[in-house]
């Protein structure tokens, strides 16, 4: 099983790609933690959701947890248009109904789109051939 400290298995694409960091806070409670963890498990994420991800050209995504606070990795073509493709995400089946579903954990006011919850990261540093 994949750890912090195994290390964590990344896809390789046949394409370039190109990285989204976001950030998001939950509410300071073990319980709602739990709680979020379990319906983001393989089991419980709604199939919808997942295929709409991948419909508006989304090609991997990750969330990592630390107390509190989640971060998000996005791949996707270079060519992909975060604007477009967030607003055509809210327009898919459920989307609306997940965020609804979700926001009860989430330090976010009630109505916002995934766009506007998950607040982007500046990269400030890469080791890329340095």
């Amino acid at each position: 099983m994949e750890t912090p400290k195994t290390g964590y298995q990344v896809q390789s694409y046949s394409v370039p790609v190109k990285r989204y960091c976001q950030t998001l806070d939950l509410r300071d409670s073990p319980e709602l933690i739990a709680e979020y963890r379990k319906r983001h498990s393989q089991a419980e994420a709604w199939p919808e959701i997942l295929a709409g991800i991948r419909e508006v050209g989304i090609l991997e995504m990750e969330i990592y947890i630390l107390g509190t606070r989640l971060f998000m990795i996005v791949e996707t073509p270079v060519d992909f248009d975060w604007d477009t493709a967030m607003a055509r995400l809210n327009t898919l089946p459920r989307q609306q109904k997940w965020e609804e579903y979700m926001s009860i954990f989430q330090q976010a006011a009630p109505g916002m789109s995934s766009a506007e919850k998950w607040k982007p990261m500046e990269r400030m540093f890469h080791l890329y051939n340095t």
